[in-house]
């Protein structure tokens, strides 16, 4: 029952933002994109049940990348964290640039191992395609042997159930130098449900006036 009125009540809220800014090479101050958005929780009776987030980096070298997501509420989702990089590959992987969507709720591989899953480019040798965020929640400076061990459990996921009202935040950082990256655009797809407090509410509403309606006709019976 609160599922089939979860999904009937959902809603889908689409942001895109320009930025065609440069990302400084070797510099971990990164780049910050902040945005307060606004009418989507309706007084607190709605919380994010998904985010997919769209990137369009191009150029540099990919795995000198970090880029994080905060939501309003703080929750924190790992985005890219030097994809590629392993014990068996110091630096990660050497394509330039990105033009993905970011979404853990499909059955797409791991960004962060992009180069295991049939991966395809586009003419300007940017990743494509729908990927699950990177989500491992460790420093991106650590030895390439901690990202084997790394769990993705730091993805778009957190950020269920929190506010979708209020500011959120984008970080991008090159860590590395070489060829510069750009940041192009973004972009956030977030889906709102209502709270389980508000469809309890609901429903105990409509069994009330059901009940209501029941005494009445057998009063008049």
């Amino acid at each position: 029952m609160l599922a089939a009125a979860a999904v009937r009540g959902q809603s889908n809220y689409v942001y895109n933002f320009t930025e065609n800014q440069a990302i400084p090479a070797g510099n971990p101050v990164g780049l910050s994109f902040s945005t307060n958005l606004t009418g989507m929780s309706f007084g607190g009776s709605m919380s994010i049940s998904n985010v997919t987030v769209s990137l369009d980096i191009s150029g540099g070298f990919n795995g000198n990348l970090y880029a994080y997501l905060v939501g309003p509420d703080g929750a924190f989702a790992v985005l890219l964290n030097r994809v590629g990089v392993s014990s068996g590959n110091a630096f990660g992987y050497a394509n330039s640039g990105f033009n993905i969507t970011l979404n853990d709720l499909v059955n797409s591989g791991n960004v962060h191992s992009y180069q295991n899953d049939s991966p395809s480019y586009n003419g300007s040798g940017q990743l494509t395609g729908t990927w699950a965020a990177d989500g491992k929640n460790i420093d991106p400076n650590s030895s390439p042997s901690a990202f084997d061990s790394a769990l993705d459990t730091a993805g778009l996921l957190n950020l269920a159930g929190g506010n979708p009202d209020g500011l959120w935040t984008l970080f991008v950082a090159d860590l590395a130098s070489g060829p510069p990256s750009t940041i192009v655009s973004w972009g956030l797809d977030i889906t709102t449900v209502p709270e389980p407090p508000a469809l309890a509410l609901a429903g105990l509403g409509g069994m009330a006036a059901l009940l209501v309606c029941f005494r009445r006709r057998v009063g008049n019976d």
